[in-house]
């Protein structure tokens, strides 16, 4: 498994390669392009009507020692511009933050704000803990700085209450402080996640019923655990995708990687490959580039969202140079038809604050089993190594994964079955381009958990801020989602009403 790429989950600061032999493999959660992240100038939604605050959020809910009354401040924003008011139970919509600081997503996220007015609805984005203004290690250099991360994902006692569980249940108490400060005990909340944040979302539905009335999961890959997804499952959809795109393209791309191994043991090689890709810095070794082309390539597939395309954009790059002898020339062509304008092209892994956070969630809990096994793939033979996987973490961290914890305390075997059972009120909204539908609930499971899925959707479309080039298969799917919030709210008032009888 040394060729897989390890993604570092940069939640759109800038698309960043990993270090080599670390231990996640899994390509990004990030509910948009992390070459977004920073650049919300794209995405024309005001931050001035959103207010900040803090609640004193508890370290640990599950335990009764000393240490677990112990407390950290946890960061929320509220915009109430659009809200009916608690006298008239107006809904609470609120984002579920996930991996990353939640300063960009206000913006970039656009589902809540969009429809805040239809609903008169109260919007509010909780953040994770552990990211962000929401370290129990404090604040220390800014809300994107990686300092207090570090200190918490080495501290042995303090990383312990570094998970979802912990992260859901303090959801859970500030959306009740939430509720009782605005005396709202009878506003409906949904809840609305992209990813990791859809997981939590999805969970959370079926953790606290007792708190929100339903949930939108977008692109969330909740099945994508244990064996319940072919290793396969992400990087046949990448393969497929460049090659609906392109039969040439998928066919260079393939042929690409034996060519950058047979240039690299030619003296002088990796200097030819530098210059060749206009490294920012001189290539290590071959694994380095082919890191840095396989998250291109993927990142392309997750997010290739109108109107850029980005997988249809590479290949645009390759087949015009198609007359080049040169096979490489080819593949950078399409490198640069992505990524425009630039002196050099940075190959070498960045650190962020949420690149270290990941690495630490995905070696204790959310162990993702991602390979490549098929021949007809465009990529390298890369299996997925469980052993590989447990020792990476273990010289990392000193902790060996739990590769079944996800399954067994949230469930997933059987998902059709125990959900129709006790489950109720969660949309699985998908773009079947994103490599990560694999791992998706794609069909209905009951009349209140539903699919909604698009064949040309990719990775969490569906709840970024629309735009006026967006497709109608974008903005019907937008509209069944709303449809079936408001056929929730319609049935809670009816019950409250008769209740109040």
């Amino acid at each position: 498994m040394i060729f897989m790429f390890q993604w570092l989950l940069v939640f759109l600061v800038t698309l960043t390669p990993t270090i080599i032999g670390a231990p996640n493999k899994t390509p990004p959660l990030s509910p948009v392009n992390p070459s977004l992240r920073g650049h919300t100038d794209v995405f024309a939604t005001s931050s001035n009507d959103f207010e900040t605050f803090f609640y004193n959020q508890t370290l640990d809910h599950f335990n009764f020692k000393p240490e677990s009354y112990a407390t950290f401040q946890q960061r929320y924003i509220i915009n109430s511009k659009w809200w009916g008011g608690a006298s008239k139970n107006a809904p609470i919509l609120v984002y579920l933050g996930a991996e990353g600081p939640i300063d960009d997503d206000v913006t970039i996220l656009g589902f809540l704000t969009e429809n805040a007015p239809r609903f008169k609805a109260l919007v509010v984005f909780l953040e994770h803990r552990f990211y962000g203004e929401s370290n129990p290690f404090g604040l220390k250099g800014g809300s994107q700085s990686i300092e207090a991360m570090e200190e918490s994902v080495k501290n042995k006692t303090i990383r312990g209450y570094f998970n979802s569980a912990q992260a859901l249940a303090d959801y859970a108490e500030l959306l009740l402080h939430i509720k009782n400060k605005l005396h709202a005990h009878n506003s409906p909340i949904i809840v609305i996640g992209g990813s990791y944040g859809g997981m939590l979302a999805s969970w959370f539905r079926l953790k606290y019923p007792h708190i929100v009335l339903g949930a939108l999961a977008s692109s969330a890959p909740i099945l994508y655990f244990d064996d319940l997804t072919p290793q396969d499952g992400y990087y046949s959809i990448v393969t497929k995708d460049f090659e609906e795109a392109s039969e040439n393209c998928y066919t260079t791309i393939k042929q690409s990687w034996n060519e950058i191994d047979r240039v690299a043991s030619m003296p002088n090689g990796l200097a030819i490959l530098s210059q060749k890709f206009k490294t920012c810095s001189p290539l290590n070794n071959a694994m380095e580039l082919k890191n840095y082309l396989d998250s291109t390539y993927a990142s392309a597939a997750q997010y290739n969202a109108p109107p850029r395309y980005p997988t249809t954009r590479i290949c645009q790059g390759i087949d015009a140079a198609s007359n080049a002898t040169d096979i490489l020339d080819r593949v950078f062509a399409g490198v640069v038809a992505y990524q425009p304008n630039r002196p050099c092209y940075n190959v070498t892994p960045g650190v962020t604050q949420t690149s270290i956070g990941w690495q630490w969630q995905v070696c204790s809990e959310m162990v993702i089993p991602i390979g490549i096994t098929s021949n007809v793939s465009m990529f390298p033979r890369s299996p997925y190594d469980a052993k590989e996987f447990d020792d990476d973490c273990d010289k990392m961290f000193g902790v060996m994964p739990r590769p079944h914890w996800a399954t067994t305390y949230y469930g997933g075997q059987d998902i059709r079955m125990i959900l129709s059972k006790f489950g109720s009120n969660i949309i699985f909204s998908n773009g079947l381009r994103d490599p990560y539908s694999s791992g998706g609930v794609l069909e209905d499971i009951s009349e209140n958990i539903l699919a909604v899925k698009t064949t040309n959707g990719s990775h969490c479309l569906d709840i970024l801020k629309s735009v006026e080039t967006d497709p109608e298969w974008l903005v019907k799917q937008r509209k069944d989602e709303v449809k079936i919030i408001s056929r929730w709210f319609r049935k809670y008032y009816q019950n409250l009403r008769l209740l109040k009888q």
